[in-house]
């Protein structure tokens, strides 16, 4: 049989030229935007400094979390700019030392909807540098900075949320089917103290830190953007999954995908999957934290693998830090070897897990040694992203790239700085200056050589005293101009 073609018209071979055209303008479109690198930062809340394989754990298997610095770099020193959750994070999402707008505070409870106590507005984040030339920008988890309207991530440069306001949730609320759940109490069911566990093992009630759960979900629901929602699925699964959806959704274009996990913040929760994986672990303290470490680590490997099948692995950064150091009472977690836990300004407070990939950019497998922190990660994807800084002035990070790519040799900084309330500390070149009263330590300034002591043992006071009164000078001149810190509304 023999086929005839009609020949176009001239009118229809114009048409069909400004298709194709328009098809060819598309696809440079499409190819366009996939050359600039998608960001997908994982954010895990009180993850001591030795929990990690990577880091020298053996006893709970990370692999997903080890593969990121595997494939990418470890950063040996990494720091935060706090030593509890929600300072850390405005240094983190800002750029700048947060107490520089007086946020040394960290709202827990009722307190996370006081007006005065929040990210300020005038402050500019990462999310909003990014929206502005063309990113989707998604929040999935906590949030931190703030309860109230004014401060809700849809208005500091998110687009989507789904998550929680407050300090912390339960990863299933009561009965805690499906789980096993390990409160505080001030005393147990017959009014002694010690250890409690209900006859089926899947609650345990401890005085071993002499306070009660605080109530997490109260006036904190679950939101999708704004509107509260029913989650009934583990909250560490429920958000890889909105993760995943949102990579799926926005995988044709650029995106910023912020993922603060709640795990392994308390309560302490253990699905029962990850507690059998775990059973040998005999401390069942020991053991829910474990199965919740194993989760994230499951969760972080899920995400990996949705960008494996979009194929956009190789030109997305991943990076994955943690908030502040494990607090080692509470939840069993090691910040060996270093000294101190969440709350301290020693290394254990502040010194964190810290890692990143970027395939198309950056070597694998490599591990870098000198200082950086959270407040470098603002500068690093804005220069990874091509994204002018409105405020690159103000900012007290730097781009790592050169650093990271041998560009540039030397120390991204020579000195870091904290303020946290009665609390302060100073690294300057190997050197750690440190104010951190309570709990049995001293009032005074201590001083450390962390070249060769990494656990600061050894306080140098009195045997350095030129040096200490350098380093104190020095804290106090960064310290004078800055505003004090904001009070909770009395």
């Amino acid at each position: 049989m023999t086929l005839f073609i009609k020949p176009l018209s001239l009118g229809g071979m114009l048409f069909l030229c400004l298709i194709l055209s328009l098809e060819s303008s598309f696809a440079q479109n499409r190819a366009k935007a996939n050359e600039r690198p998608n960001i997908v930062l994982l954010f895990a809340d009180d993850l001591g400094y030795g929990e990690l394989g990577c880091q020298g754990n053996p006893e709970i298997p990370t692999p997903h979390i080890d593969s990121i610095a595997a494939n990418g770099i470890r950063f040996t020193q990494g720091y935060v700019t706090a030593s509890y959750c929600s300072a850390s994070r405005a240094g983190l999402i800002t750029g700048r030392y947060q107490v520089r707008f007086g946020y040394d505070f960290n709202p827990i409870g009722y307190l996370n909807e006081d007006p005065r106590l929040g990210l300020p507005p005038e402050e500019t984040t990462l999310p909003e540098h990014l929206q502005q030339t063309g990113y989707a920008t998604g929040i999935v988890g906590k949030w931190h900075l703030g309860g109230t309207a004014k401060y809700h991530p849809l208005h500091h440069g998110f687009e989507s949320f789904f998550g929680f306001l407050h300090e912390g949730h339960y990863f299933v609320p009561p009965p805690y089917r499906g789980v096993t759940t390990m409160l505080r109490r001030k005393a147990l069911p017959d009014g002694t103290h010690g250890r409690w566990v209900r006859p089926d093992g899947r609650l345990i009630l401890s005085t071993h830190m002499g306070s009660a759960e605080p109530a997490y979900n109260a006036g904190n629901p679950i939101l999708h953007d704004s509107q509260p929602v029913n989650e009934t699925e583990y909250l560490t699964d429920a958000f890889t999954r909105e993760a995943v959806a949102f990579i799926e959704e926005h995988q044709s274009r650029p995106f910023f995908l912020y993922v603060p996990y709640n795990a392994v913040h308390s309560p302490l929760q253990g699905a029962e999957s990850y507690m059998e994986r775990f059973a040998e672990i005999p401390d069942v303290h020991r053991r829910v934290f474990a199965a919740m470490l194993s989760n994230l680590d499951d969760s972080v490997g899920t995400i990996l693998q949705k960008l494996e099948e979009t194929g956009l692995r190789e030109n997305t950064l991943v990076i994955f830090l943690s908030d502040n150091g494990g607090p080692t009472r509470e939840l069993t977690s090691s910040n060996l070897p270093l000294r101190g836990e969440k709350g301290s300004l020693y290394e254990g407070g502040l010194r964190i897990p810290f890692m990143l990939q970027w395939p198309a950019r950056l070597p694998a497998g490599e591990v870098y040694r000198e200082p950086i922190i959270s407040l470098d990660l603002l500068p690093t994807i804005a220069a990874a992203t091509a994204t002018p800084l409105r405020n690159q002035e103000q900012l007290d990070g730097v781009d790592l790239l050169p650093y990271l790519t041998g560009e540039r040799p030397g120390r991204p900084h020579d000195r870091l700085f904290w303020r946290q309330k009665k609390r302060a500390a100073l690294r300057f070149e190997d050197w750690k200056l440190v104010k951190n009263p309570g709990r049995g330590e001293p009032d005074g300034w201590q001083l450390f050589d962390l070249r060769d002591d990494i656990g600061e043992q050894r306080n140098l006071a009195e045997k350095e005293p030129e040096r200490l009164q350098k380093l104190v000078k020095m804290w106090e001149d960064w310290n004078e101009p800055m505003p004090e810190a904001i009070q909770p509304t009395k």
